[in-house]
């Protein structure tokens, strides 16, 4: 089954969205995390944590999915398919390394951070958690605009055995 060019459109939004509420997630980890490292107020420090934290467990975990199942939707009710060409193929490959990170990396780095500050560990607080974290958040922007990149160009074309062998 293929979908139509209008049904495709309807699809793409949501895609669009989703990676678009990704993205925004990112920005604001940044600004927390910037704001992290620039204060010395525990209330705020804490906060921020809590506000990743809750980010990671909710809004993050849904844009992940929602990507990624519209993506595959995308992918395989269109002619590109799964397997068809190699930009799909590192868009698969990049979207399990950011399904890890969104779905366990950042809400585990984030509860860790947030346990630190509160036990008074503040010196864990500020090295490898929040190297962890913005770690996390580099490789996921680094990763989303890669993904727009290819996505918009499609580079690399299709995979020549695919298609000799699917004739």
């Amino acid at each position: 089954m293929k979908l139509t060019k209008t049904a495709r459109k309807w699809i793409l939004i949501p895609h669009i969205l989703f990676s678009a509420i990704m993205v925004g997630n990112m920005t604001t980890f940044v600004i927390l995390n910037i704001t992290v490292i620039s204060t010395t107020d525990l209330y705020l420090i804490t906060s921020c944590y809590q506000i990743m934290n809750i980010l990671s467990d909710t809004s993050i975990k849904a844009s992940t999915i929602g990507a990624t199942v519209t993506g595959i939707i995308l992918s395989i009710w269109t002619h590109y398919g799964l397997f068809k060409y190699w930009w799909i193929i590192v868009k698969e490959i990049l979207t399990v390394l950011l399904i890890g990170i969104n779905l366990w990396g950042m809400y585990s780095w984030t509860l860790e951070a947030v346990e630190n500050v509160e036990m008074g560990r503040l010196e864990a607080h500020s090295t490898l958690a929040n190297l962890d974290l913005w770690t996390g958040i580099v490789l996921q922007i680094i990763s989303l605009v890669f993904l727009f990149v290819i996505s918009k160009f499609k580079p690399w074309g299709s995979r020549k055995n695919y298609n000799k062998g699917s004739r």
